[in-house]
């Protein structure tokens, strides 16, 4: 049994956020940057030879930007599936730290093995990806678990938005030295894989020496049942209190929904502007979409602080619904204007004014909706499920309308749907005090 941890202490709340800082690498460089430019690279050229997007992958042939689309959906698939187990077993031992490093060192260790990628072997080549998933998501329902208990309600705001700004800005810096390598120096862009690996367990270590196993000081009873079933027990008696807790169910559903739209875009938005948007040459579309990641990384530091600040003004769920209407614009500009650079340059100014936003509001609100409680662990983990079920959703969705329509642009209407339904939702919520847990009608 451990006490609890002290709030609002900038020491812990500096380590807390080096997580973000060392684990942010992986969106950026593995699943925005640099390796789907280097996967649809690798696996539509022999040598410099283009050969099509058709692979041949699991006993059929796919286009690359599908399997791209269903493999990071059945990742997602496995953190839901484990994630409960996991987060059950880690509160009954008490060892949340232990299960946080396992994953960091699950995804970092994975990173480095996409070295290896193959596209003669997609099916093993894609187990590393497939691993370090696992990791990073795994990861982030055991670190996000802390937030509640290191900041006081008014400062979870904040404090949110400091560890995303924090990711942004710590993975742009590795982004950087991974271009000067690649592009300055003509080193192969598989190194930076590597590279992704070491970051991330080495930036970890900050927040591993300061954060406790476990804050929880609730009693542990060995006598309710197996271990490896506590972490669903505990998901479900979460969600019977969810259901009780009208407006925490009504915003975990808007959630789901605009959520889906969100994560969707990041992971295809790479793949989507190589496909569907008008490029010079090769080297060029590869060069303009790093620096266009590079530029949705610095703005989503801004649009981080910015829609804090906003929140504080007018309450984090008109916020929210701010930042849902500019990503029902941005779905719509895709869809029926973006066609050449400068239009993907525009959403990229866009997508990372409000990237960082919608995220770190998304997090903090869902911590001030919680009830009294010590299992921050289980509801986060709740969090985290219908987090990834929704990903699950939206990818799939996205790469099977591509699939059907033989190309990506049509699929976007299925993102307007999904944010459309969120803002929706949004408004049968009662407005939050952000200063206490009363809720304003």
């Amino acid at each position: 049994m451990a006490n609890a941890l002290l709030k609002n202490d900038k020491g812990l709340i500096r380590a807390w956020t080096f997580y973000d800082w060392a684990n942010s690498v992986f969106p950026l460089v593995i699943t925005s940057a640099i390796f789907p430019n280097y996967y649809e690279y690798i696996t539509s050229h022999v040598g410099k030879v283009s050969v099509g997007n058709d692979l041949p992958c699991f006993g059929g042939v796919f286009k690359n930007y599908s399997i791209y689309a269903y493999i990071y959906a059945f990742s997602l698939f496995l953190v839901a599936l484990t994630a409960p187990v996991l987060s059950g077993i880690a509160d009954y031992l008490g060892n949340r730290k232990r299960f946080l490093q396992f994953f960091c060192y699950l995804g970092a260790i994975s990173c480095g093995c996409l070295y290896f990628f193959d596209r003669n072997h997609p099916e093993i080549s894609f187990i590393p990806f497939v691993s370090a998933t696992i990791g990073f998501w795994g990861s982030l329902v055991f670190y996000n678990s802390y937030l509640p208990e290191i900041a006081s309600r008014e400062e979870q705001d904040r404090v949110s938005a400091r560890g995303f700004a924090m990711g942004y800005l710590g993975s742009s810096i590795l982004l950087i030295v991974c271009l000067i390598l690649i592009v300055v120096l003509g080193v192969s862009a598989k190194y930076s894989f590597i590279l992704v690996g070491f970051w991330w367990i080495g930036f970890a270590q900050i927040t591993f020496k300061r954060l406790p196993n476990s804050s929880s000081t609730k009693v542990r009873d060995a006598s309710s049942g197996h271990i490896l079933t506590k972490g669903f027990r505990e998901i479900k008696n979460v969600m019977k209190e969810v259901m009780c807790h009208t407006n925490l169910k009504r915003f975990l559903t808007s959630y789901f929904f605009y959520n889906m739209g969100v994560q969707t875009v990041m992971v295809m938005a790479v793949l989507f502007a190589r496909e569907e948007i008008v490029w010079v040459d090769e080297k060029t579309k590869t060069n303009s979409l790093i620096v266009s990641i590079l530029l949705i990384q610095f703005l989503g530091i801004a649009g981080s602080f910015l829609f804090s600040w906003v929140s504080r003004k007018i309450g984090n769920l008109n916020t929210l619904a701010i930042c849902i209407i500019i990503w029902i614009g941005i779905c719509v500009f895709t869809f029926s204007v973006a066609h050449f650079p400068i239009h993907f340059y525009i959403l990229a100014a866009a997508v990372g004014l409000v990237m960082g936003g919608i995220q770190s509001l998304s997090r903090s609100t869902y911590s001030k909706y919680l009830p009294e409680t010590e299992d921050h662990a289980s509801f986060f983990s709740l969090y985290d499920v219908l987090e990834k079920l929704g990903m699950i959703l939206g990818t799939l969705s996205f790469g099977l309308i591509s699939e059907a329509t033989g190309g990506m642009r049509n699929a976007v209407l299925s993102l307007i749907a999904y944010f459309i339904i969120g803002l929706i939702l949004l408004f049968f919520i009662p407005r939050i005090d952000s200063q206490s847990r009363e809720v304003k009608s």
